[in-house]
């Protein structure tokens, strides 16, 4: 039975396990009769052009893991930004841990979905946001299909969330072969401000599959930052889909960085209902081996007077390949639309490999687009430079690097995480480049 197969067979069982009479019933059963048409994106979709996910599905994936396992918090201290006060709702292998985790009922909801999925007090917010801004692609659709368990963010209006939330989810190998399906929901309404960092991470050499769906509304004058740390193990695979609705006078940045896991997919969307608005994509990439990283991107221009801005930088060794696909569209409705788009890399041996395709859709006339991409090798005369001041070349490699995109760093706006940021960075490139390690 290949894999495709047992999730359909595998839904009834799954339908039997939570209670089929809530609204998302239909929702769920209508995502998985999309995923049965449509079956895993291949090679021959334009979206799938240059990551194919054939090397991955070959697994004989577990669906529900049989045993729960605890992990205890000095063995994964490491993994969370622990330097300040967070709120934090952590998974191990799909399931909510609750003495790892800290949630809140406290002015704002930071708890789970599938108590946001079941309980009647959030009925409404269920109503008018879940599965509303992601489409009905096929493994979108597979996660609506399985959609239990997750995390679930409301921050009513006029509120300023003191401390950052963490959504950390651990694997630790209990089956040969896990395939998890988180999914998030993150409301922020009118004038509040929010900081979320979110990490999935396999703690086992067994193959991990994870097939996440984030959908966030920064509604009217909200301000939030989304911060998603992927630095994995070398078995596990991320297709993370993250879906932003805007409201006029709202901001939303989300940072990605990328270390790590074998095949990294981010789709990343942002979908500008208002004026006014600024949305940032900004993202690293510094990989080796043979692993690959793919973000594609689209920022969809509906009203006038916006901005969107994307800067991706991407460092990439031995065999490994990277892909960017990036794409603004800007509607004819959308006048006095400025949006800026770059991706930059650096092919440190002959093997690597980058696909980059920025594109622009532009339907109106009074606007100021601009997009490109470059592609090289570290620059000869700077190097130069630095060996003539007597840095050794491995650091002044490293240097260049570090240059290249600290300007993604910048915009960072926890101190702590941009510290544990730059310390991954150093170790990625191999030296100690002056931070506290």
């Amino acid at each position: 039975m290949d894999l495709k197969e047992k999730l359909v067979s595998s839904f009834l069982a799954f339908e039997n396990q939570i209670d089929i009479d809530t609204p998302v019933h239909d929702i769920r059963s209508e995502a998985l009769k999309n995923f049965e048409e449509q079956g895993f994106p291949s090679k021959k979709e334009e979206a799938w052009k240059y990551t194919s996910l054939k090397s991955i599905l070959k697994h004989d994936f577990s669906v529900f893991p049989k045993q729960e396992n605890t992990i205890e918090y000095r063995d994964v201290k490491k993994y969370f930004i622990h330097d300040i006060d967070t709120y934090k709702i952590v998974f191990i292998d799909g399931k909510y841990s609750s003495h790892l985790s800290q949630t809140t009922h406290d002015g704002i909801d930071v708890c789970l979905m599938s108590s946001a999925l079941n309980k009647p007090k959030y009925r409404l917010i269920i109503e008018n946001y879940f599965n509303k801004v992601a489409p009905k692609e096929s493994m979108i659709s597979l996660n609506t299909a399985f959609a239990q368990e997750g995390a679930y963010i409301h921050i009513p209006k006029n509120k300023l969330v003191e401390k950052p939330i963490q959504i950390i989810h651990f694997s630790t190998g209990s089956e040969v072969a896990v395939l998890q399906q988180p999914r998030n929901l993150i409301v922020v309404d009118e004038n509040s401000h929010v900081q979320i960092i979110e990490r999935h991470q396999s703690l086992t050499d067994n193959p991990v599959l994870t097939n996440s769906v984030t959908e966030i509304y920064g509604n009217k004058r909200a301000i939030v930052d989304y911060y998603k740390v992927q630095n994995d193990n070398l078995n596990a695979s991320l297709i993370d889909n993250t879906f932003i609705n805007q409201k006029q006078q709202s901001h939303v940045s989300v940072h990605t960085f990328s270390f790590g896991g074998k095949l990294t997919r981010n789709n990343l969307n942002f979908y500008q209902n208002g004026e006014h608005m600024d949305s940032t994509l900004n993202g690293i990439t510094i990989i080796g081996d043979k692993q690959h990283v793919d973000h594609s991107t689209l920022v969809h221009h509906i009203e006038p007077n916006c901005e969107s801005h994307q800067d991706y930088k991407g460092i990439f060794g031995d065999h490994a390949t990277g892909v960017f696909n990036g794409k603004v569209v800007v509607n004819k409705e959308a006048q006095k639309t400025n949006a800026f788009q770059s991706n930059n890399n650096i092919l440190l041996d002959d093997k690597a490999t980058i696909n980059t395709k920025p594109q622009l859709e532009i339907f109106a006339d009074d606007v100021k687009c601009s997009h490109g991409c470059t592609i090289g090798q570290l620059d000869e005369n700077a190097m130069f430079y630095l060996r003539s001041r007597g840095i050794p070349e491995k650091e002044a490699k490293a240097l260049l690097m570090y240059a290249f995109a600290n300007n993604v760093l910048e915009s960072v706006k926890i101190p702590e995480l941009k510290q544990r940021i730059n310390k991954l960075i150093a170790n990625k490139l191999g030296v100690n480049i002056g931070f506290d390690l």
